[in-house]
């Protein structure tokens, strides 16, 4: 790709941002600016599916991300910098499978030790009923860092998720103007 074509590309996406209002400051959903990963991955289900700033929920439109079943599954968001994080909004399946989320913890941190799920935990994730998103909050809790993952306590479990919004304010260690 030439340094024009990507310049045009930048420009349209700079210009949708602001129409659409998605910037870096507080309120706004930083994930959509990070880069996510899995344990693994489940017949294309990737883990970028769950930051696409796409809501609908349902499996087979291809908007979900998915681990394969097995133990300990995790799904993880890099934002690139460390932020003060406000909220996690979850976003449920709504086409079946919505109990699989039950018993899911939310951690945050800057290390990657045990692929991040080592980090202090925001939450615990008790429910979230089908065709529903459910908002956490983590008062301010810093990192890079945000995994959701399916403890130990049940094996073989698959982790899928619609939607994983984040807000949050850059913390005092990184440029509060920039989103990566």
């Amino acid at each position: 790709m030439n340094l024009l074509h990507r310049m045009k590309n930048l420009a349209v996406v700079f210009v949708l941002l602001a129409v659409l209002g998605q910037t870096c400051g507080s309120g706004s959903n930083l994930a959509l600016f990070g880069k996510a990963s899995q344990s693994s991955t489940y017949y294309g289900a990737s883990p970028q599916r769950a930051i696409d700033g796409n809501t609908e929920g349902t499996y087979g439109k291809g908007s979900c991300s998915c681990t394969r079943r097995q133990t300990n599954p995790w799904w993880r968001v890099d934002l690139g910098k460390t932020y003060k994080i406000d909220t996690v909004t979850i976003t449920n399946r709504k086409d079946c499978c919505s109990g699989r989320l039950n018993g899911a913890e939310i951690h945050i941190g800057d290390t990657l030790v045990a692929s991040g799920n080592a980090n202090p935990r925001c939450a615990v994730i008790r429910s979230i009923g089908p065709r529903k998103s459910k908002t956490f909050k983590c008062n301010g809790m810093e990192g890079r860092y945000v995994n959701i993952v399916i403890p130990r306590k049940r094996r073989y479990q698959y982790l899928t998720l619609c939607e994983v919004e984040v807000t949050g304010t850059a913390s005092e260690e990184t440029d509060e103007y920039a989103c990566n």
